[in-house]
């Protein structure tokens, strides 16, 4: 099963990767990264934090984007093509197919996200205490390797972005040592963007499983605003609404996952925050991400097997 699943994962993840919307908006990500710079370059005292707050920031946003658009169209592209019907004519579950899918888009969001990190953190250093030279430097290496390999084993070239990007996230970590609180500002955002992709990837798999792209955009879209908006709903004041609204808001905020526990504030994220650890909230929120993921991979498998193609 695990065989199965994984060389679903691994197929999704190629096709993703060839997409050029995720070229594009790689791209727009990268200039967004520029673009911190120079507002960082114009705060006269706290350049540093501008670039950490408005680079998690981009993190987060583009990483829901790549993620909404990639759950909603990857399972309708196989059906218009008709290339789900000779996968699944072999001995393979549509569970088995589904988590695949899931698992290939979340491979490729994590991929994504660790990329835009390591831009970030180079900036970090640029900023901090290292010379433009070296940064730039460092970063043409880092293609300059990669690109050699790929061209001397060509099957690599589809896999060789995971390894480039979580060695360069790496090399980022380090690139930013003069800037402890805003790298790790950076990190804890990456990863609890990652957690939350892994839920805004599930609920757009539920939509795609019945629906049509457009349509599956704009309902994931839908839940993921109101899922960061969990914790208003929930406090909505009766004078104001009234009853009805009100008791609206608290049903909501309690059957769609609070997004906003995975934007937490920034003093969380430097450590500053009394009484709580980093590392124990990552791990509430992964077990929460996890938790959320295999309960909508479950409904999207049951809609799914149910799902006339014909």
């Amino acid at each position: 099963m695990l065989r199965r699943i994984g060389a679903i994962t691994f197929n999704t993840y190629r096709e993703a990767v060839r997409a050029r919307i995720l070229h594009g908006l790689f791209a727009l990500a990268l200039a967004t990264g520029g673009y911190t710079l120079v507002v960082g370059a114009y705060a006269l005292r706290d350049s540093l934090r501008v670039v950490s707050d408005l680079g998690a920031a981009s993190i987060s946003i583009y990483g829901i984007l790549v993620a909404i658009i990639l759950g909603a169209s990857s399972l309708y592209r196989e059906l218009e093509l008709k290339t789900i019907f000779p996968i699944l004519a072999r001995p393979i579950s549509r569970t088995e197919y589904l988590v695949g899918k899931f698992l290939g888009t979340v491979v490729t969001m994590a991929t994504f996200v660790a990329a835009n990190t390591a831009a970030l953190l180079f900036a970090l250093g640029v900023l901090s205490d290292k010379s433009l030279e070296l940064v730039l430097s460092v970063a043409l290496g880092s293609l300059i390797v990669p690109g050699a390999l790929a061209f001397r084993l060509p099957r690599s070239r589809t896999y060789m972005p995971i390894f480039w990007a979580f060695s360069m996230l790496l090399v980022g970590w380090f690139m930013a040592a003069g800037a402890p609180d805003d790298r790790r500002v950076l990190l804890g955002s990456a990863v609890l963007s990652v957690l939350e992709v892994c839920i805004v990837a599930a609920i757009a798999t539920v939509f795609s499983a019945f629906s049509s792209p457009f349509l599956s955009a704009v309902f994931t879209l839908g839940v993921f605003i109101v899922g960061r908006s969990a914790d208003t709903l929930a406090h909505l004041p009766a004078r104001v609404f009234g009853e009805a609204i009100q008791q609206t808001g608290q049903a909501l905020s309690k059957v769609v996952p609070n997004l906003m526990f995975y934007v937490p504030p920034r003093t969380l994220l430097t450590g500053e925050a009394a009484g709580i650890e980093l590392l124990t909230y990552i791990g509430s929120a992964a077990v929460q991400a996890m938790g959320w993921s295999m309960l909508l991979l479950a409904v999207a498998s049951w809609i799914f097997r149910r799902r006339d193609f014909l």
